[in-house]
């Protein structure tokens, strides 16, 4: 499964929290969808952190779906 937040660090609260099965359209499925809701709570750039995951796959696509859904990082 794949999983995206958008996370206010000031506050310690989610602002933003998206979930869905594993695989690359679903992945770039789950980065659109965590740019609609940090647009709808006025959110347009944010810090892309993967953790220990490499920039490849799963995670480039969430990445690259939340840029086209117009989230800058």
């Amino acid at each position: 499964h794949i999983s995206a937040q958008l996370i206010d660090d000031t506050a310690g609260t989610t602002l933003v929290s998206v979930y869905d099965t594993k695989n690359s359209a679903k992945a770039e499925a789950v980065g659109a969808k965590i740019a609609a809701g940090a647009k709808k709570v006025g959110v347009l750039k944010a810090v892309f952190d993967r953790g220990a995951y490499k920039y490849h796959g799963n995670v480039k696509a969430v990445a690259e779906g939340a840029r086209k859904g117009g989230l800058n990082f």
